[in-house]
């Protein structure tokens, strides 16, 4: 318990994250001038009503295509390659199965609890099976059924990259009964917040993408989840080594191209705020693979292509809130402060304090996004190539007050949230397999197959 209040308290002397969420309900149309007659005033009203925009409704149907490839198959292959052979089917089951399940549970209540009209924490049941969305109803100038698809892309991947953290060790049933709990307890509230007209939001908080709404939260919950499970057997004193390298390549690869769905998507228009967020995160992703490398090259003798490919994630992750608010220098900056201290945390922090985070969901998610979401709290200075503050937000001193507030609740909010989940269906059911599952491997323990037969 020591090490898991120290471990947050660490986390948390990280926060920061700034500007209007793109992704937050557009902000209402100015109210028309006053007219002398009531006619004059109708055809203003009419004028301001949102009209379908089918380029952005296109883009957003690419942008979501992009992001399930994101999951399916990118996420899982990044994993899968990462695991010990007998495991990698495991993996590739709880990505796979999982954001199945989320989909389903996002259409029932998630998505109502995340952007239905609520109180500051939380949506409310409005919008629960979908209810009140028609092909013709819009979310600005997209379908809502498209906005809903898009926000379902965000909420599956989100726990999925929680699996990273437990890897090789939890029951395939608890995985499912935790996902799902954590989706309506933390993400849903968290995303609501930030984007569905809660608080942070309303402070003026910048949160392109979902750096504290993805990033943050899942690296957070996974530490919590590796705290509370406890190491792998052997960790520590066997080598554990990634068993296919190539399939985190190809992964990353198919992450890399499918975060433009995700970063330049989330402008929810085919517009330059797209096109700023995709060059950002170009240029961003690019500069942490270097200075990923560069930092393991000098620590360590040797640059690997395993520390490249977390390089491309760790940039990837600290530009997500940042995207459409900081200037294309800030964004290379931002991606080499990321590769560098996402590199010192998977690999010193985690060694220094013993926890055993499998894949590094903690090392490169959350300080990733806390990275990018504090970082954002200055790089949108104007004099600094930036798109502005956030809300009322109108020095860097603010705005990176604002960012410091919103990382830290999701840092607490989450990490608490997490281990009263964990600690309940530790209870009902059970977290971990047994030793014995554990050295013959979840392919077959949990699964009954094998991922490579001789």
């Amino acid at each position: 318990m020591k090490k898991f209040l120290a471990l947050i308290a660490l986390a948390a002397s990280f926060a920061f994250a700034g500007a209007t969420l793109a992704q937050d309900k557009p902000a209402a149309p100015d109210a028309p001038a006053a007219s002398a007659t009531a006619p004059a005033a109708a055809p203003a009203a009419e004028a301001a009503k949102p009209k379908l925009d089918t380029g952005d409704t296109s883009w957003m149907l690419i942008s979501t295509v992009l992001v399930i490839v994101m999951i399916i198959p990118g996420l899982a292959l990044f994993y899968g390659g990462m695991v010990r052979g007998k495991n990698v089917l495991s993996v590739l089951m709880q990505v796979f199965v999982g954001f199945s399940m989320i989909s389903i549970l996002w259409a029932l209540v998630g998505y109502s609890m995340a952007f239905a009209e609520g109180n500051s924490f939380v949506g409310g049941l409005s919008k629960a099976f979908l209810s009140g969305l028609k092909p013709d109803s819009l979310q600005g100038t997209i379908p809502e059924y498209v906005f809903s698809a898009f926000q379902l892309t965000f909420a599956a991947i989100t726990p999925a990259l929680i699996v990273g953290a437990f890897a090789e060790r939890m029951k395939f049933s608890a995985v499912l009964w935790f996902l799902g709990l954590w989706l309506l307890a933390v993400y849903a509230p968290i995303a609501h917040m930030v984007w569905g007209g809660g608080w942070i939001g309303g402070m003026g908080a910048i949160d392109f993408a979902g750096g504290t709404v993805v990033h943050i939260n899942a690296g957070v919950a996974g530490l919590v989840a590796c705290l509370v499970l406890g190491p792998r057997k052997g960790y520590g004193k066997v080598a554990m080594p990634p068993h296919n390298l190539s399939l985190t390549l190809v992964g990353a690869s198919l992450l890399w191209a499918g975060w433009f769905g995700f970063n330049a998507g989330s402008a929810v228009a085919a517009n330059g705020s797209a096109g700023l967020a995709m060059m950002n995160t170009q240029l961003a992703t690019a500069a942490a693979v270097l200075g990923w490398m560069f930092a393991e090259w000098i620590t360590k003798g040797k640059p690997s292509l395993l520390g490249a490919a977390s390089g491309a994630i760790a940039g990837l992750v600290a530009i997500t809130p940042a995207c459409g608010n900081a200037g294309p220098m800030g964004a290379i900056v931002l991606g080499v402060l990321a590769g560098v201290v996402c590199f010192w945390a998977a690999v010193y922090l985690k060694k220094s304090l013993g926890y055993d985070d499998s894949l590094d969901a903690f090392g490169v998610h959350a300080i990733g996004g806390i990275v990018g979401a504090l970082g954002i709290g200055i790089l949108a200075a104007p004099a600094l190539g930036g798109q502005g503050f956030g809300g009322e937000n109108a020095s860097i001193g603010q705005q990176f007050f604002v960012q410091v507030k919103a990382v830290g609740f999701t840092i607490v909010y989450d990490a608490v949230v997490t281990y009263i989940i964990l600690k309940i269906v530790g209870m009902v059911i059970g977290l971990r397999v047994s030793e014995e599952a554990e050295s013959e491997g979840l392919d077959v323990a949990e699964h009954g197959e094998a991922a490579y037969n001789s």
